[in-house]
Formats: structure tokens, sequence, C-alpha cells
């Protein structure tokens, strides 16, 4: 990497406070770039060497929506050029990413999330109900279907941390570091406060973290998704669950009964309402169901 990337990514880091995820993207995207550059100058390279780079990648099968961001992360890097006057004119405007079909987010529709949720449906008597590990699932599942939480802020939350069971809230810390604060169901409520009588017996060090696993450390992302899997086959939902359905599901069906976009996307933390917009078309699936099976003149004979 060029001295002008490693200086770009550690001004998202520090003004823009970039996620370490979004600096990794930004770096393997750069890294194509000078790849494509071939021992040249970055500044250097032009708008058909560029293009060149993005039909390599189309040959490659690289999907659409990653040629799109490494697109975007050149052009983001080419205008932090220009701006230091390095270059006059950003070699990456006017190039198009291959078009990409928008694929709606998978959401568990109203019955399967309750029945997702159901803890009767976990056999009352066996020592699943009784299975401390079971009460730390089931809080961790219903408060990412209450709340609409990311699994990263998740499994980041400590306690009691941004944890307010009385106030019937909890506040996270997002992409871009940007805090918000988001209601907590009832059901939620009750599955924390069972959670939070057994975790005495799973803390170790003075670990602070919320969820914790056996041996007493933080509950990693890819445990929770493991467990998730699990819970969902055992409960019969049918689908493959995987956390962000669960966020998936919070937001259509909040949509669904209030109709507030706004609030929705101020629940779930997007920067922009354009990323909350794709929640309208869910809900445009759900109406259009409910047209098919009752208006006369839709019905197939």
């Amino acid at each position: 990497m060029s001295s002008s990337v490693e200086n770009f990514l550690a001004e998202l880091a520090i003004q823009r406070r970039a996620s370490p995820h979004t600096l990794d993207a930004y770096r393997r995207d750069l890294a194509r770039l000078t790849a494509l550059a071939a021992g040249s100058s970055l500044p250097a390279l032009k708008t058909p060497q560029l293009r060149r780079g993005l039909m390599q990648l189309h040959a490659q099968e690289l999907a659409p929506r990653s040629i799109a961001r490494t697109l975007s992360a050149w052009r983001s890097y080419y205008t932090w050029l220009a701006r230091r006057g390095v270059i006059a004119l950003n070699p990456a405007d006017g190039l198009r990413a291959p078009k990409r079909v928008r694929a709606l987010p998978k959401a568990l529709g109203i019955d399967q999330a309750a029945a997702l949720l159901d803890r009767s449906a976990t056999v009352p008597n066996t020592s699943l109900a009784n299975d401390p590990l079971q009460v730390r699932d089931a809080a961790i599942f219903e408060l990412f279907y209450s709340s609409g939480l990311r699994l990263s802020e998740l499994v980041g939350l400590d306690f009691p941390g941004g944890l307010d069971l009385a106030a019937g809230e909890v506040t996270v810390t997002g992409k871009r570091r940007k805090t918000r604060t988001v209601p907590v169901g009832d059901k939620a409520i009750a599955a924390l406060r069972a959670w939070l009588k057994l975790r005495p017996h799973f803390v170790r060090d003075d670990q602070p973290a919320l969820f914790l696993g056996r041996n007493g450390t933080r509950l990693t992302p890819r445990q929770v998704q493991g467990r998730l899997a699990q819970w969902a086959q055992r409960q019969g939902v049918g689908v493959h669950v995987h956390p962000h359905m669960l966020r998936h599901s919070f937001a259509s069906h909040v949509l669904q009964s209030s109709g507030d976009l706004r609030a929705v996307q101020e629940m779930l933390g997007h920067a922009s309402i354009a990323a909350t917009q794709i929640y309208t078309h869910l809900d445009f699936q759900h109406l259009a169901k409910i047209y098919d099976a009752a208006h006369p003149r839709a019905k197939k004979t």
C-alpha cells in the first residue's frame, strides 16, 4: 500500500469513525487498485485504466455488488486526492458498475416470528427448559426481534452498560460509532430478567459482557449465529434463520403496523432513509398477498 492510501485509511478511521469492518473492505478494494497500477503511481492512473480494471473484475465473475463497492472505494480515494490538490480530475468519475438486482431482505412472517420465540414449544418438562444457556439464548433472540439490533451491537453490549430495563430501553453504539436508544418490549424485558438472575454464575474476572458463554467470556458473533440456527430448527420454523433476519423482521413488522418510515429509520440507526425504504417493498408484498387472498377479481379460478 502506498503512503497516500494509508493516510486515506487513517482519515477514514479517525475523522469519519469508520468501523474496522469498513476499513478492511476499503483496504481490500484499494489493494485491487494497487494491483491494477502494477508498480505505477496511483495518482497517475487514468479513466481508461480504471475502466479496464472494472472489466477485469467482471471477467473474474466478481459479484456486481462487490464491483460497485470497489468502484465506490476508488472514487472516494481519488476524491480525497483531488481535495489535496494531488490530482486535478477524479478518474473514477463517470464510471459505472454493472447493474445489480437488489434482492429484498428476507424477513420472517409474524406467525413465524411468534413460533421462533414461543418457549412453550421447547419441551417444557425437559432439561432444555431449565438450561441456563437456553435462558440466555431466549433473551438474545427476544432482544434481537424486540429492538432490531445489529449482531455486532448485541454482542458488544455490557451490563449494566446501555441496558435500562426499568425504562424499557437499550442504548447501543452502531456504525461510525453513532449511539442510539431503542425501546425494549415486555417479552424481551422478561427474558432478560430471567437471564440476569443466572448471569452471575457465568461471570469470570469481572467480565462486563451482557451475554456470556459457558467459559465466562463474551459471546462471539459466530456463536450467536450457530445458536440461533439450532434454535430455529428445534422450534420448527422451517427456514434457516440468521441474526440479521430478526433485524429485518423487526423493521418489516413495525412498518406494517405503524407505517412510520422515519421512526423505523431511527430505530435501525440508518444514516439515510434510502436504506430503510427497502422495507416499504416488503410491506407492499404483505399487502399484495392480502389483496390476492381477499379481492374477488384477484383470485385464480
